[in-house]
């Protein structure tokens, strides 16, 4: 009789957890369940879903072969439907058994587990997730010894606690961060020769997944490139190696730096590892000092790159778990247009969208910038409701889970949470994008201008945006710069960009399919 069940969730692969430490193999067994409607609400980009089970069934079969008995549950089973209906078979399936389970990053999941086990009457025991280098309960007694929330606070007290980069008390070479040597842009012979990540030769699981999900969601948007992302802790640890030893020297620099039809420049290309914890944090930050204490990365770039792990990863992830259930809900700024249907297509005139998307939809990655100056900042200034662009970050990225995704979404990018997260709204002109990328060059747009036949819509929509919000942000600390600019800007001129703004939302609105899946998946 099993006497214990261990739940290990799409996202909980991890050789290193508590639960394997718990889940005994004489009396134990471990659940795996693939639901269908995670790749259909939100509608899952065809690589997310690939990656995701995939690496789930490499996963269940490391641990069989290890010994433990594990039921996983299969997309094809009638009980597959949705989480509550394949986790209320299993039960039904041991009746007398105990559920443990490691925290859930989503919400959601973690009501739905409850809910089950209150219908069954099953005891259950969630356990801490030991992936994290800090805990629910450290954060929540961090932030409540706090009047706001700074990431910059947190971030140097994790460096501390984990002596990371530091001589005693104070960091290496007596700065905390390189924010400004890591802004760094290409010229105009653009970033050169870089390494492409290599491509893993997919196995039986990988390639039969992917054909059964072709198959199976023919209308999910994007493409499946077998090989691209790992699917083991092997193929995830040589990942990790590759980057280390060739392109963290470069990644400080131009971290922030975008340019055509090279989509990974010098990235990691780990967030779906860490995400899906086939790698530990832990070792990730180990490999990138390594290299800067061997000399072989710059100190500027290993700390740009620890930021990004122990600051910004930890840091959102504590915000997810202590605000709750209610925190994706949030738009501060009013936002209620649609999402453009160039979201699901990458057919846009505006070159940067265009590529930007459109490698997303190709590989299911773009880079921070793509995302936050790109994707996001265009949302943010055309008015986008942040719930729908949530549910397509969440659907369309690789990387993309809610604990991570959504305050990077309603927090970070879109300012729905009021600025709990950022402290102002990242709002820029087409003006950004032109410094930080060669997409302006070839584009029919300009982006120094607001209004006229070649006006940029995000210029155009840039000063919509602060004339829209003037009275919440004209007094604003840190954004009140922007607001005094506006202020410069005649009636006729402020006049004429309101009409140029609204133009722009009639000609996208009125181009919104009847179903926005099904469009995406025409996309090549």
């Amino acid at each position: 009789m099993t006497r214990r069940i261990g739940l290990i969730l799409g996202d909980q692969l991890d050789h290193g957890s508590t639960l394997l430490k718990e889940i005994d193999k004489a009396s134990d067994r471990f659940l795996m369940l693939e639901v269908r409607q995670e790749s259909t609400h939100p509608t899952s980009q065809k690589m997310r879903t690939a990656l995701f089970l995939s690496a789930m069934r490499h996963h269940a079969l490391w641990l069989i072969q290890r010994g433990w008995d594990v039921s996983y549950c299969t997309l094809d089973e009638p009980h597959a439907e949705s989480f509550e209906t394949a986790l209320l078979h299993y039960m039904a399936e041991f009746p007398d058994a105990e559920l443990w389970v490691t925290e859930p990053g989503d919400h959601k999941v973690k009501a739905a587990i409850e809910s089950v086990c209150q219908q069954t009457r099953t005891p259950l025991t969630i356990v801490e997730d030991s992936h994290f280098m800090c805990s629910v309960e450290e954060f929540s007694q961090w932030r409540s010894s706090r009047k706001s929330l700074v990431m910059e606070t947190f971030y140097r007290e994790m460096r501390k606690r984990h002596n990371i980069l530091m001589e005693g008390k104070n960091p290496i070479s007596g700065q905390w961060n390189f924010d400004k040597e890591n802004r760094g842009s290409f010229g105009k012979e653009g970033p050169g020769w870089i390494d492409q990540p290599t491509r893993f030769d997919p196995d039986d699981i990988t390639i039969n997944m992917a054909a059964w999900i072709e198959e199976t969601f023919p209308n999910n948007p994007g493409t499946i490139e077998q090989g691209l992302w790992p699917v083991t802790r092997e193929q995830a640890l040589q990942r990790l190696d590759e980057f280390v030893n060739h392109h963290l020297v470069s990644f400080g620099q131009y971290q922030d730096a975008m340019w055509t039809d090279e989509p990974f420049l010098y990235h990691s290309l780990i967030a779906s590892s860490l995400n899906l914890k086939l790698l530990n944090p832990r070792e990730v930050i180990k490999a990138a000092v390594a290299a800067y204490e061997k000399g072989h990365a710059p100190l500027a770039a290993v700390e740009g790159f620890v930021r990004q792990i122990i600051g910004w990863r930890e840091y959102v992830r504590g915000i997810y778990m202590t605000e709750g259930p209610d925190y994706i809900h949030q738009n501060a700024l009013a936002a209620e247009q649609p999402l453009p249907e160039f979201y699901w297509t990458a057919d846009t005139d505006m070159n940067c969208l265009h590529h930007a998307i459109k490698q997303t939809l190709d590989t299911g990655y773009a880079h921070h910038i793509q995302r936050l100056m790109v994707t996001g900042l265009f949302g943010l200034l055309y008015g986008v409701k942040p719930q729908a662009l949530h549910e397509w970050y969440l659907g369309i990225y690789v990387d993309a889970v809610e604990w991570v995704e959504s305050p990077n979404t309603i927090g970070m990018s879109q300012y729905a949470d009021g600025g709990l997260l950022a402290s102002k709204p990242y709002a820029a002109s087409g003006r950004y994008i032109d410094k930080m990328s060669n997409y302006c060059k070839s584009c029919c747009y300009k982006p120094g201008e607001a209004v006229g036949e070649k006006a940029c819509p995000f210029t155009t929509l840039y000063w919509d945006f602060l004339d829209r919000h003037e009275e919440r942000f004209s007094q604003h600390p840190r954004a009140g710069m922007q607001w005094r600019m506006l202020g410069k800007l005649d009636d006729e001129k402020r006049a004429a960009i309101k009409v140029a703004a609204e133009a722009l939302r009639q000609r996208f609105n009125a181009a919104q399919p009847a179903d926005q899946p099904k469009k995406a998946a025409e996309v090549s």
